[in-house]
């Protein structure tokens, strides 16, 4: 009788759900829509080198590509790189939240996003230019 009691007062008391453990983002998943983005950005790395050897576009802090300000571009080379940038940026998102559904975490985004930019800073070159969040320029050494 004791040990039933003691059973229906543990029963009786309050259960703290624990939070699930977050699960680690891996960014080498392979599946379709990663693969078809990651493609992308590969074929369209080798247009953004040439802009980026002679320092007129750069990575920002935000991992997002940019336009250096002050380069003299011919009209024709600037609406290149303008396109090149919009279309690398707008595919840049779409990874994120590739990685971040093929992941099973929609809700992670921030943190692919920060994932990302430590990549893509780390795969930078050195020579070519980084813009920090102050948006101060400056080449990676």
């Amino acid at each position: 009788m004791k040990r039933l009691a003691l059973l229906l007062a543990c029963l009786a008391l309050p259960v703290s759900a624990a939070e699930p453990a977050k699960a680690a983002i891996n960014l080498d998943i392979g599946t379709p829509p990663v693969i078809v983005v990651k493609h992308s950005l590969a074929q369209r790395t080798s247009r953004l080198i040439r802009f980026y050897e002679p320092g007129e576009i750069g990575l920002g802090a935000d991992g997002f590509i940019y336009l250096r300000e002050g380069v003299k571009l011919s009209l024709a080379k600037r609406q290149i790189a303008e396109k090149l940038i919009d279309t690398e940026n707008e595919e840049r998102k779409a990874l994120i939240q590739a990685l971040a559904d093929s992941n099973g975490r929609r809700d992670a985004e921030p943190e692919v996003w920060v994932l990302m930019r430590q990549r893509w800073h780390q795969q930078w070159k050195s020579g070519w230019w980084l813009r920090d969040a102050d948006g101060k320029w400056s080449r990676k050494p």
